[in-house]
């Protein structure tokens, strides 16, 4: 396919029409449209259909312009940069992240790596959701512990555990070998599940008091009293600190990994390569601690 005929349809789609393309671009309308002709006979089918209330993409021609919008940016951004001799972090980055890393850290990394890259502007949307990079035009998203994609590449930045803790108040129970139960507040969509504690020291049956939908409200429940929690260790190392909380020990099989990814099919621009090395190099120096 000629990428300079995919970029004329872009300028004739994006702009509703030959002549505000014409205009935008000061090439003729009659250059642009022969471009175009030329792409619908390379693909066999019609891209634009030409009536007499203007210019209306075909569902052809809707997929396409969808499908490529996203990587076509990501060769405007590799050619300015190369013609400028610099790849120079610009433009816009979308990022999609948990709710939780958003809520308590991205604040302060993005200010900072905007700080650091003054031409880059990000755009975060903070929701736990996997998001699909290519259909909906992300270039980079932080997930916990991913699943194996051939699609997707990238790095691991920081590793959190998931831990027992509670209020003083709650005392902590000794073991005899069995399932202790303990009264609990747990996420809505755990069921049914017992928590082994540092290789089998203690065996917690939790029962449910509470059920909720968000990790900082299962934190505050916790430190109300409301018994013990499976927490990570990163949203908590404050309330162990001031005594607050108190951890009972470290949940087996309960690792967290944070992953920074990008699509393997998308040129690594700029500004994903710089946000990639910026995050991992953040949280190089020791274990990942969230305030709030």
């Amino acid at each position: 396919m000629d990428l300079n005929a995919l970029a004329d349809f872009h300028l004739v789609a994006t702009h509703g029409g030959f002549g505000r393309a014409s205009r935008a671009s000061h090439r003729s309308k009659a250059t642009l449209s022969r471009r175009i002709a030329e792409l619908e006979e390379q693909l066999g089918v019609r891209l634009i259909e030409r009536g007499v209330r203007g210019l209306e993409l075909t569902e052809a021609g809707q997929s396409l312009l969808s499908r490529t919008e996203g990587p076509m940016h990501e060769v405007a951004d590799a050619v300015a940069a190369a013609r400028e001799g610099a790849a120079r972090p610009r433009g816009r980055l979308r990022v999609a992240a948990p709710l939780l890393f958003s809520q308590l850290a991205l604040g302060r990394l993005c200010a900072e790596f905007r700080a650091r890259y003054p031409e880059v502007e990000v755009e975060v949307v903070a929701e736990d959701r996997v998001v699909d990079l290519v259909e909906e035009r992300f270039d980079l998203a932080i997930r916990p512990n991913p699943h194996a994609d051939t699609a997707l590449v990238g790095r691991c930045f920081a590793q959190d555990r998931l831990v027992a803790a509670a209020a003083p108040s709650i005392p902590m129970p000794t073991s005899d070998g069995g399932t202790v139960p303990v009264p609990a507040a747990v996420m809505n969509h755990r069921q049914g599940e017992t928590w082994v504690i540092d290789g089998g020291r203690l065996t917690i049956e939790p029962v449910p008091v509470l059920r909720l939908s968000s990790l900082l409200m299962l934190r505050d429940a916790v430190i109300a009293g409301a018994g013990v929690a499976l927490l990570p260790q990163s949203i908590i190392w404050h309330q162990l600190a001031r005594g607050e909380l108190v951890q009972w020990g470290r949940v087996d099989g309960k690792e967290v990994e944070l992953w920074v990814l990008h699509t393997s099919r998308r040129l690594a621009s700029p500004k994903v390569s710089a946000f990639v090395e910026f995050i991992c190099a953040r949280y190089a120096d020791g274990p990942l601690v969230l305030a709030g």
